[in-house]
């Protein structure tokens, strides 16, 4: 019995000795200096964003000939682009109209199980979204 306590508390004391010896102490040195500031980038609006990550998984699945799944993705995409759409003006608002214009046009195109299609619509309408973007 004295054996086992005796290795169960050397153990815990090599355990305890190796646990705080081996982190290194590092010193307050008071505050740390300032962030330096970045030139700020070009917000890009939320849902112009989330329209383009859905009209590239749209793509994506056209590419595959998944018709339906094309379908469900342009969907979204659409509301997005929608919302998008009334936020923004100028040369950005006519490149997402016309993308919302490619994405109606593969949603049609994807219910009636033409993937070619509505993938062409689907692509065009990633052109515009990525030139509202960029605009």
């Amino acid at each position: 019995m004295y054996k086992k306590i005796l290795s169960v508390s050397i153990l815990a004391a090599v355990a305890l000795f190796t646990g705080t010896a081996s982190a290194e102490y590092i010193p307050y040195k008071g505050a740390s200096p300032a962030p330096v500031k970045k030139a700020p980038e070009k917000a890009v609006e939320p849902h112009s964003a989330q329209a383009l990550e859905h009209a590239q998984a749209a793509a994506t699945h056209g590419n595959a000939g998944h018709a339906s799944v094309l379908t469900e993705h342009a969907e979204v995409s659409l509301e997005h682009a929608k919302a998008a759409e009334q936020v923004l003006d100028g040369g950005a608002k006519a490149h997402m109209t016309e993308g919302i214009a490619h994405l109606n046009e593969a949603i049609k195109h994807g219910k009636m199980d033409h993937a070619d299609v509505a993938t062409e619509h689907v692509n065009e309408a990633i052109k515009h979204i990525n030139a509202s973007i960029g605009s």
